[in-house]
């Protein structure tokens, strides 16, 4: 058994977790479980800001980190972090 807070999509209760962004790369393995927790957010009312990022794979993030192409991602991330 995984527990939820190791896989966030498989809590059976959303409803008293905070808001949460999630960023996730296209062909990252993890996608559909990231896609799922942002949906079970939104079915229980919890805001949550959901990036797929097209082309990318899992750990896109560091594998880019300097590149112009990762500028993006990065700009979502300091946004939400200075939101907070």
């Amino acid at each position: 058994m995984v527990l939820p807070t190791i896989a966030p999509a498989r809590n059976e209760n959303f409803a008293d977790l905070a808001p949460a962004y999630i960023d996730v790369g296209e062909v990252d393995i993890f996608r559909d479980e990231s896609v799922a927790c942002a949906q079970g957010l939104w079915r229980a009312g919890v805001a949550a800001e959901l990036h797929v990022h097209s082309g990318m794979p899992h750990a896109f993030d560091v594998l880019l980190l300097g590149d112009e192409s990762s500028a993006r991602h990065r700009e979502d991330r300091i946004r939400v972090i200075r939101s907070i």
